[in-house]
């Protein structure tokens, strides 16, 4: 079921509706509706993928209880194996074992001997990689003694399946999301109110913003051959915004939705293309994967401490299997390793952790240091948006030879000028808000500072406008394929 969709505008005011009538009746009943809800918003799209996330919440709920029981380490570690090969196994299977079977025939044609691929026809089940690495965030504490194992099994159920996250995250941290089931969930009008800014300004980026951006980007990449080196620098323009609008508007709708049932999800992105060095971008892109794979990769590899060829080494795993999660391509390990040689001069020369706080709003205007450090470090993540939005090495090969022709100092061709100008303004408008609303957790949340309630509703119907007058066939979100 997608956010943007008539479905769920019908399902969600249901569930929001019996979940608060049931208030009253004790937390189990509102965790039951939460869990049949979430599988029913999941089953939506494939119901015989339900299994899959059913066995697997069966095996980690399991594992923890029995990584706790134990006292020998030898049986811990026996039971944290097994919960990383079956959830590992399963993501391996569905998502890269064409990848590696077509790979596998490719090298022995490198050699000389022709053979050919055992591919299977699999359906890649959505959300697979976010939920298996939230299971493992689980099993994973439990054995480091973090976090003590449940033994409600709806609660873990839903903490698994939770709706609102389910497909394409934040993905939540036990520690985090999992004490939340037990704790009881009073409504708050002034939290439900938030909960639906959010929800508006996620359904802005993703309708307004990324659905249209979209439209340009793919007929760019598509026909790359026939366009100049400037409209190319646009269809890689494009694609930021599209990526950008379609994940964090995913994550506000997210996070805008778990509040309105009492819960609160941890912040996915924190402006990231007003970011002054590639380090700093990385602290605000897809936080919760970015963290994951810090607490759960980079720092028990040895992190930054060690020699300086192990900080190279662990730079370059951290963001090369970063890159591998997003998709079997080699496009995406690219764009991972893109983005590891970006980060190593930083980390090298001590100075990945200078631009940790924002640049401050006192004044409106950034100085014209942090403008160019903020231009060159959207150009650095610009030009690898290309490999991770190229459907091969080869098609990004030639998009970038392309761009650097004569022609990148031309006026872009404008497919329908008044469309394309209207959707860079509509571009420019939500990049001056995102700016203006830096220091919130999203943008819009600055509205609640306008006291006047007419001009706040006024604004609130104009947003509201533009995401009715530009919705049509519901476009599935990016990370769904991931």
């Amino acid at each position: 079921m997608l956010f943007n969709s008539i479905d769920f505008a019908i399902f969600l005011p249901l569930v929001f509706i019996v979940y608060w009538l049931l208030q009253n009746h004790g937390l189990k009943w509102q965790n039951a509706l939460l869990l049949v809800s979430s599988y029913i918003f999941y089953g939506w799209w494939d119901w015989r993928f339900l299994s899959l996330i059913i066995f697997s919440s069966f095996i980690d709920y399991f594992l923890g209880l029995s990584i706790a029981k134990s006292d020998v380490k030898r049986k811990r570690k026996l039971f944290l194996i097994l919960s990383l090969v079956v959830n590992l196994g399963f993501l391996g299977f569905f998502k890269y074992y064409n990848f590696f079977a077509q790979n596998f025939a490719d090298a022995f044609t490198f050699f000389g001997q022709s053979i050919e691929p055992s591919r299977l026809n699999i359906i890649l089940p959505v959300g697979i990689s976010f939920y298996t690495f939230q299971t493992l965030s689980y099993t994973i504490d439990v054995y480091r003694k973090k976090l003590e194992p449940t033994k409600d099994i709806i609660a873990f159920f839903t903490f698994v399946s939770f709706f609102p996250q389910l497909v394409a995250g934040p993905i939540e941290r036990a520690s985090n999301l999992l004490p939340q089931f037990f704790s009881k969930r009073t409504f708050i009008y002034k939290n439900a109110i938030d909960g639906c800014r959010q929800i508006l300004w996620g359904l802005f980026k993703k309708v307004v913003i990324a659905d249209n951006a979209a439209k340009y980007a793919d007929m760019i990449f598509d026909n790359h051959n026939y366009y100049s080196g400037s409209t190319l620098v646009l269809g890689a323009l494009f694609f930021a915004f599209q990526i950008y609008g379609d994940f964090s508007g995913y994550s506000d709708i997210a996070i805008g939705t778990s509040r309105l049932f009492g819960f609160n999800l941890k912040q996915n992105f924190a402006f990231p293309y007003f970011s002054r060095d590639m380090a700093e971008f990385w602290r605000r892109w897809h936080i919760s994967l970015s963290t994951w794979f810090r607490d759960y990769l980079y720092i028990p590899l040895g992190g930054s401490r060690g020699s300086t060829l192990q900080k190279i080494r662990n730079i370059f795993i951290i963001f090369i299997i970063s890159g591998f999660w997003h998709g079997a391509n080699w496009t995406f390990i690219v764009w991972g390793l893109l983005n590891a040689l970006y980060f190593l001069p930083l980390l090298l020369l001590n100075r990945n952790r200078k631009n940790i706080d924002f640049i401050s709003s006192k004044n409106l205007i950034p100085s014209l240091k942090d403008v160019i450090n903020m231009t060159l470090t959207f150009c650095l993540t610009l030009f690898a948006w290309i490999f991770f939005r190229a459907e091969s090495l080869q098609h990004a090969a030639e998009y970038i030879r392309n761009v650097f022709t004569d022609s990148l100092f031309t006026i872009p061709n404008f497919i329908d000028q008044k469309i394309t100008i209207l959707i860079l303004s509509l571009t420019l408008l939500f990049v001056g808000v995102e700016w203006i609303g830096k220091e919130q957790k999203y943008a819009l949340e600055i509205m609640k500072n306008i006291k006047r309630t007419p001009i706040r509703w006024l604004l609130y119907i104009c947003i509201a406008f533009l995401i009715f007058l530009f919705a049509g066939r519901a476009q599935d979100f990016i990370y769904f394929q991931f």
